[in-house]
C-alpha cells in the first residue's frame, strides 16, 4: 500500500515516513501543498495524510483539489488546532478522519489501517480467505493458522491483491502501489513476488489463490469467509 504524507514540519514528516515504512507501507513525502498536489496528480496512492496548516496551498485546498479530480482515496488530516470548526471544515472538504497534534504514532498507524480496511469493505483487521488469514494490523499472514514468513514486498503484494479481491490487477498497478517514487522498479520483480507467494500460500498446488489473467495481470480469487 502506498501512502502520501504532506507535512511542512520536517521532523514530523520524516518521523511519519519512517513509522509508515516500518509497517511495510511505500511512502512519498511532500513538504507543502503544491508538491502534495503534484504527487497526487502524478501517482496512484491508497491513502493520504495531510496537515491542514500547510504554507502556500493549504491542506483544505489540497483536499478540495484532490476530490475535484474524482479521487476517492482515504484522507487523514492532521491539525494543531483545537477548534472544532477546523476539523469540520476538513471533513466537509473531503477528508475521512482527523488527528489533533500532538498525537501518538501508534494511533496514527491504527487510523491509517482502519481507513484502508474501510476502503476495502473490511470491518475487521483479521480476515479469513479459506485456509488463509491476513491480519492487516499485525501485518501477518497465516496458512491453516500457521504463520508464514513473508518479506515486506511479498506481504505488500498480497495485501494489495486482497484489497482488490476479485479484480484483475496489472503489473503496472501493482508497481505503482508497492513502491515509492525513488524505488528502482523492474516489472520482473512482480513476477518473482507472485511466484514466491504462490509457493508459500499454496504448497500443495490445490488452492490456487492467485490467478494469472494472461496479458492483463493477476487476480486474488478467494472470497472472504
Amino acid at each position: 500500500m502506498r501512502v502520501l504524507v504532506v507535512e511542512d514540519e520536517q521532523a514530523l514528516r520524516e518521523q511519519l515516513g519512517e513509522a509508515l515504512k516500518s509497517r511495510n507501507y511505500a511512502v512519498d513525502l511532500a513538504p507543502d501543498g503544491e508538491e502534495g498536489l503534484y504527487l497526487a496528480q502524478e501517482w496512484e496512492f491508497d491513502l493520504a495524510v495531510i496537515d491542514l496548516g500547510l504554507p502556500g496551498l493549504s491542506g483544505l485546498e489540497l483536499i478540495r483539489r484532490i476530490r475535484e479530480q474524482g479521487s476517492r482515496l482515504p484522507i487523514l488530516i492532521l491539525t494543531a488546532r483545537s477548534d472544532w470548526q477546523d476539523k469540520v471544515e476538513g471533513l466537509e472538504a473531503g477528508a475521512d478522519d482527523y488527528l489533533t497534534k500532538p498525537f501518538h504514532i501508534e494511533e496514527l498507524l491504527a487510523r491509517v489501517n482502519a481507513l484502508l480496511r474501510r476502503s476495502a469493505g473490511q470491518a475487521s483487521p483479521s480476515v479469513n480467505y479459506g485456509p488463509i488469514r491476513i491480519d492487516t494490523a499485525a501485518k501477518r499472514v497465516y496458512l491453516q493458522e500457521q504463520p508464514l514468513e513473508l518479506t515486506a514486498y511479498e506481504y505488500n503484494t498480497l495485501e494489495y491483491l486482497i484489497h482488490q479481491a476479485g479484480k484483475v490487477v496489472s503489473k503496472t498497478e501493482l508497481t505503482e502501489h508497492l513502491y515509492d517514487q525513488d524505488f528502482d522498479r523492474d516489472s520482473n520483480v512482480i513476477e518473482v513476488f507472485i511466484t514466491r507467494l504462490r509457493k508459500k500460500l499454496d504448497p500443495s498446488g490445490e488452492l490456487k489463490p492467485i490467478a494469472t489473467e494472461r496479458g492483463r495481470g493477476y487476480r486474488f480469487v478467494l472470497s472472504a469467509d
